[in-house]
């Protein structure tokens, strides 16, 4: 653990507590407050990571990330993707992609006892893993911190125990081998009822249940139609040179100027074929057939696409340390 932490970081727990986005009217808003979060993590911490899923909402924090350091003079920390095993290949061409586009190191976090259990029993999702099997690390959170009395558990994202071994150990287990600090997250308040108390700065300081860190969260204050307004209007056009500066938005893959294709934008390609919430391959389907920005995004739930909503679990998961 870094030494001495939290005791040398000098950041406001409270900043952001009974907030929402209605506090951030304008897009302007939104952004100067992000660059000042973005700034503190990146100052005030000793070991920063940024957590990338290959998303939008966590593409836009990295997008924040990298400008704030250029602007300020600081180090780009190493972003930090949580493979689960059970991503779209797409999102792990995406994020190899734009790692080596945009020269990041990129930090794969893995739960590889569960992983080699899987590969050597040739498991598909959903099929199930005995407790029994696993290391004395990951039994250890399946009986004491998830209390789970089950002699097996599904290899799947949506369920209490899944989620936690594939996710949220995998996270911190990396966190606590890199000594990271503090960790820059593309949570909002809006995106699911668990989160809309939280604030920018967000102690995680038990031992007993992760490696003592912080979560810093730039755009807490965005909604899905502001993240794809700061897309539209500055991640692509500051990313693409042939991409127009004036706010151009496309209607579907075939509506890019200068032969610009949907894989020379930051854009992940599952947005563009009508995904809005990214999570597991089995879990996710497309909402409509429309990109993500162009779906109704105030009269229609963003994660209708999942397969499980997790709501009745986030309080227990994020208690635990899920993003």
């Amino acid at each position: 653990m870094t030494e001495n932490f939290p005791d040398y970081v000098d950041v406001d727990y409270d900043d952001g507590t009974g907030e929402d986005p209605a506090d951030y009217p304008h897009i302007n808003d939104k952004i100067e407050k992000a660059i000042e979060v973005t700034r503190q993590g990146l100052e005030q911490y000793e070991n920063p990571a940024v957590m990338w899923t290959g998303g939008k909402d966590s593409t836009l924090v990295l997008y924040f990330v990298t400008q704030v350091a250029e602007r300020y003079d600081l180090d780009v920390p190493p972003a930090i993707f949580i493979d689960h095993y059970q991503h779209f290949d797409a999102i792990h061409d995406f994020v190899d992609h734009w790692a080596d586009e945009w020269g990041l190191e990129v930090i794969y976090a893995r739960n590889e006892d569960i992983g080699q259990y899987v590969e050597e029993n040739d498991l598909e999702p959903g099929d199930d893993i005995p407790v029994d099997e696993l290391d004395e690390h990951n039994q250890h959170h399946v009986e004491n911190i998830l209390e789970y009395e089950e002699d097996t558990f599904p290899f799947l994202l949506d369920t209490y125990a899944g989620n936690h071994l594939l996710k949220t150990v995998a996270l911190n287990d990396a966190l606590e081998e890199h000594d990271i600090d503090g960790i820059l997250s593309g949570v909002r308040w809006d995106e699911q009822e668990a989160r809309a108390d939280e604030t920018f700065f967000s102690e995680r300081h038990d031992p007993d249940i992760y490696p003592p860190h912080d979560r810093v969260q730039p755009i807490l204050q965005f909604d899905e139609a502001a993240v794809w307004e700061a897309f539209w209007n500055f991640v692509v056009p500051d990313t693409v040179d042939e991409f127009p500066d004036d706010g151009y938005v496309p209607d579907g893959k075939d509506d890019l100027p200068d032969d610009l294709e949907p894989a020379d934008t930051p854009v992940s390609p599952k947005y563009w074929e009508g995904f809005r919430s990214l999570g597991s391959e089995i879990s996710t389907e497309k909402t409509e057939d429309d990109p993500a920005w162009l779906q109704d995004l105030e009269g229609t739930t963003e994660r209708a696409g999942r397969a499980q909503d997790k709501e009745d679990l986030m309080e227990r998961l994020r208690d635990l340390g899920y993003m």
